[in-house]
């Protein structure tokens, strides 16, 4: 049995399906660029909390980079940046590691302030405190 002749070009995949028309290229390429940085942007805003904020900002840039030549050289920069942070930290004595964890601590509590978590907190108490009150969205 003798296998057909396929060129190679007639045979690159799903993606050359695409290719083949400008306007279906251009909104798959629009697709991939919001879904892609919807992904990022939620893994930045995730990265000070707990949870998988890195790992999440890793996946934003790797959906671009499927499209987008600069999403891939971004994303070999923040993994080798991301590695070298990470084997620094370790390398650190406790109380730096400990003012680092501090420092994310103060994040935290400084953004659910101004999202009015802790009046929210405090309401479901009975806590009506007006210093929990964020100055953003704390007005009643």
């Amino acid at each position: 049995m003798t296998k057909p002749d396929v060129k190679p070009e007639e045979h690159k995949g799903w993606r050359h399906w695409f290719h083949r028309n400008p306007a279906l290229n251009l909104a798959y390429r629009i697709g991939v660029g919001v879904i892609g940085g919807l992904v990022l942007i939620a893994g930045i805003i995730m990265i000070p909390y707990p949870g998988p904020g890195w790992l999440v900002v890793f996946a934003g840039l790797a959906i671009l980079a499927t499209e987008f030549e600069w999403a891939g050289r971004v994303l070999q920069f923040a993994k080798r940046y991301y590695d070298r942070w990470v084997e620094w930290l370790k390398r650190q004595p406790s109380w730096v590691r400990g003012l680092v964890m501090a420092g994310v601590c103060a994040i935290v509590l400084v953004t659910c302030y101004f999202l009015n978590v802790f009046a929210l907190v405090g309401g479901w108490f009975g806590l009506e405190w007006s210093w929990l009150q964020s100055p953003i969205f704390g007005s009643r």
